[in-house]
């Protein structure tokens, strides 16, 4: 029996790719990987309708030192591709070793992504990842080299696919053929491709560094503004916002929260000096519900004492000076 491992990301190519290896009665595993920036929900439910096993795991130290430097530089925004696709395989290529496998696989689509899938970057995402010529791309394979599995016979090369280039409608075509009915849209899975976000990450990679993953996660939560001292104040935008952001708060921080009337929680990571403080409550009642008056009370926590604070609420164009992102 013929057995593979492959990324499966749960994404119409990966769930394709199993497919296509599947029809010729292979027998397949499926790995996906967690950071803060992507997650496993899509892979999880797509491995469960295919009833193929699936593996997930964090690899949130590694790709962090891939972006703080990448070898092989960013895409639009502060995605890594290359060198993420190269960490994801290699990791993938260790498994294959290590359990028996015969090869990797992908759904890697070529000229589909003009960075990460151009027959170059395919070609250094196989070589430096350890899996030469064991990196199997189904929907792709009749227009690359022929891989170690096909020249054993292990793998129908005939009935493999060449799919290239950035139209969907082969991939919508052979959903079709195998009756898959819904799939998620091609764009989403990562926040790193995520303009909004990545100018976020920029800022925290310039001011604080990258080193603690605790200001990753905040950055997928609320409004972030710098306050004129340095400090950073996260504004939660509803209730679910509020309550991540007191369950993410630490020894040392300082929280805020309207008096007496509904708003929002806003979190300065670290604390900050007075003059920070006054800007963050002022922030808070800016997003509050106390939408006529004038001055609000906020009440400040920091340093294991309470204080009620009233402020001015400020004219919005104050606060779009010290936003960061959007």
């Amino acid at each position: 029996m013929t057995r593979a491992i492959g990324l499966f990301s749960g994404g119409l190519d990966s769930i394709l790719a199993a497919c296509v290896l599947a029809e010729q009665g292979i027998e397949l595993t499926g790995i996906c990987f967690e950071t803060p920036f992507f997650g496993a929900g899509r892979a999880r439910e797509a491995a469960r309708k295919l009833g193929i096993p699936l593996r997930v795991e964090d690899i949130t130290a590694p790709h962090l030192l891939v972006l703080k430097r990448p070898r092989h530089g960013f895409g639009s925004g502060m995605n890594p591709c290359i060198d993420c696709h190269t960490l994801m395989v290699s990791r993938a290529g260790e498994l294959m070793r290590e359990e028996g496998f015969d090869f990797v696989f992908t759904g890697e689509v070529l000229n589909e992504r003009p960075m990460s899938q151009n027959r170059r970057s395919l070609k250094i995402v196989e070589t430096q990842s350890g899996c030469a010529g064991r990196l199997l791309r189904p929907l792709s394979a009749q227009l690359l080299d022929e891989t170690i599995p096909e020249k054993e016979g292990k793998v129908d090369r005939a009935r493999l696919l060449g799919i290239s280039g950035r139209s969907r409608k082969p991939q919508m075509a052979l959903a079709e053929k195998f009756a898959i009915a819904a799939y998620p849209q091609p764009a989403g899975g990562c926040l790193l491709t995520d303009p909004g976000f990545a100018s976020r990450l920029k800022e925290l990679r310039d001011r604080e560094g990258l080193d603690d993953v605790r200001g990753l996660h905040l950055l997928k939560i609320g409004r972030h503004f710098r306050l004129p001292g340095g400090g950073k104040a996260v504004v939660g935008r509803n209730e679910r916002e509020n309550a991540r952001l007191e369950e993410l708060a630490r020894k040392g921080d300082a929280l805020l929260r309207p008096k007496n009337v509904p708003g929002p929680v806003v979190l300065v990571p670290g604390g900050a000096g007075a003059a920070d403080l006054e800007e963050a409550a002022r922030a808070c009642a800016r997003y509050s519900d106390a939408r006529e008056e004038d001055e609000v009370l906020v009440v400040v926590a920091a340093g294991g004492e309470e204080m009620t604070r009233r402020v001015r609420r400020p004219a919005p164009a104050a606060l779009r000076l010290i936003r960061i992102g959007i």
